[in-house]
């Protein structure tokens, strides 16, 4: 029997299944971005289950496993989920209350900050933090909104003493960025949705460099599993409604700190150069919290700025 939709599968089968079957199908379809990227293990938790009876649920639904379910997912996603279908779908959750659109808000990034605790597990986060703490440089990619949180990671980076280089251009002037990638490199890639062509040709061209791959997505785990070097799921916020990044921002920053901790007294010393430098541009101390003595606290002159 041939399925339109994945809801549509779902109903189908839904009255054969056992209780512990139906919570796993229902988690499926309530959150189907996360199980994009989520294990087997991480949604039998969501659905109070054992991952077997996740495995067998997909079976259940027709599919071989995990990957085909993820792959015909992110393909009706791709489909129907436009900008605009997300901000309809956000907005008529909240309606025209503003305290509703508050609340909401932040349960979705509660959410995504829980979903991160369960998704990235230990050794993925020791393997992350360090390949990249290893690099001779860290490349970062992301288009869109993504290059401005890619700007931010390569900022704080290169606070941190670690040269980093960002990519967030697109067309014709992304062949200049990749002319400068070079081996010893490790990429840090943000991509969603879809394998668009800047995306393609920058992991040919890290493979040709023989360069390491790291990839942040919410989407394309099965499609680029065996693209790249490590995966880090990150959801970005509720299935259908408006993207949000706090995941992506979280995920990151613990990345920064775990950096710092496996090399606290070369981070400490570049961020002290920091220090002496905004000394000498503003003429009075403004520092940079380096965790080896208090905070300073700067004479108020207008106009100064941090």
């Amino acid at each position: 029997m041939s399925f339109s939709k994945f809801e549509d599968r779902v109903a189908a089968h839904l009255d054969a299944m056992s209780p512990a079957e139906q919570r796993v199908a229902r988690v499926l379809l309530d959150a189907r971005e996360e199980v994009l990227v989520a294990s087997a293990a991480s949604l039998a938790a969501k659905a109070e289950t054992s991952d077997a009876t996740v495995v067998r649920t997909v079976k259940s639904l027709g599919f071989e496993g995990m990957d085909e379910l993820r792959r015909l997912l992110a393909a009706e996603l791709k489909q129907s989920l436009t900008i605009a279908n997300r901000l309809t779908e956000t907005l008529r959750e909240v309606g025209d209350d503003l305290h509703a659109a508050f609340n909401v808000t932040l349960d979705v990034h509660r959410d995504a900050i829980e979903n991160l605790r369960r998704d990235i597990t230990p050794e993925m986060f020791r393997t992350a933090v360090k390949l990249m703490a290893s690099a001779k440089r860290i490349v970062i990619f992301g288009i869109g909104p993504s290059s401005a949180i890619a700007t931010y990671f390569a900022t704080q980076l290169g606070r941190f003493g670690i040269d980093a280089h960002c990519i967030t251009r697109t067309g014709l002037l992304f062949a200049d960025d990749l002319r400068q990638l070079r081996a010893g490199d490790v990429l840090v890639a943000m991509a969603y949705t879809h394998v668009y062509r800047e995306l393609a040709v920058l992991l040919d061209e890290s493979d040709r460099h023989r360069i390491k791959k790291l990839l942040l997505t919410d989407s394309l785990a099965a499609k680029l599993r065996g693209r790249v070097d490590l995966i880090l799921p990150v959801a970005r916020g509720r299935a259908g409604m408006l993207s949000m990044h706090t995941a992506t921002l979280g995920l990151i920053e613990a990345i920064l700190v775990g950096i710092a901790a496996k090399n606290p007294k070369a981070t400490v010393r570049s961020l002290e150069s920091l220090n002496a430098l905004r000394k000498v541009v503003a003429g009075e101390s403004f520092d940079v919290p380096t965790g080896t003595r208090k905070r300073a606290r700067p004479t108020s002159r207008p106009g100064a700025a941090k």
